[in-house]
């Protein structure tokens, strides 16, 4: 089993070096999803993934990471705003759980704010409501990613 942690550096350390990083933002319909550059220099957006049974997901999911590279994968974890977990915060821990079975190190990302922040962009944009529903999942994925490459650039087992 590979290691699950909240601990930027634990991960940094577990991971193979630089390298093709999964953001994840977990939804009970879909999962958003964005991959990074293999310099962690940036997010960008990936299709959704439609959430189907658990089986076909993972298995889906282990394909797409062989293909596209992927060294390690960031969920963004739905805290309350004290800091507290919820039973959406226990649902995305236990998927997380699940996807130790791909055997890539996995961080669980601090992802208050994250689908606020980005609806708020695509609103100021005057992005329609239709392409907002869209797009949102994968957006929050790449600003989940994003704020984790930002953190991750600073620990000591970065490359």
């Amino acid at each position: 089993m590979s290691l699950l942690t909240t601990d930027a550096d634990a991960f940094a350390a577990a991971l193979p070096g630089l390298g093709r990083l999964l953001g994840m933002d977990v939804g009970t319909r879909t999962t958003g999803l964005a991959t990074s550059s293999a310099d962690w220099r940036f997010a960008g957006t990936r299709d959704p993934l439609k959430r189907g049974k658990p089986s076909e997901d993972l298995r889906w999911l282990g394909s797409f990471c062989t293909q596209e590279a992927i060294v390690g994968l960031v969920v963004g974890l739905p805290l309350n705003m004290d800091g507290s977990d919820s039973a959406r915060t226990q649902s995305v821990r236990a998927q997380a759980r699940n996807l130790r079975a791909l055997g890539l190190p996995i961080l669980l990302w601090d992802e208050r704010w994250s689908t606020a922040a980005v609806e708020r962009a695509m609103i100021d944009a005057d992005v329609s409501r239709a392409k907002r529903a869209q797009k949102v999942d994968s957006l929050a994925a790449a600003h989940i990613l994003e704020g984790a490459l930002a953190r991750l650039a600073r620990s000591p087992g970065a490359a």
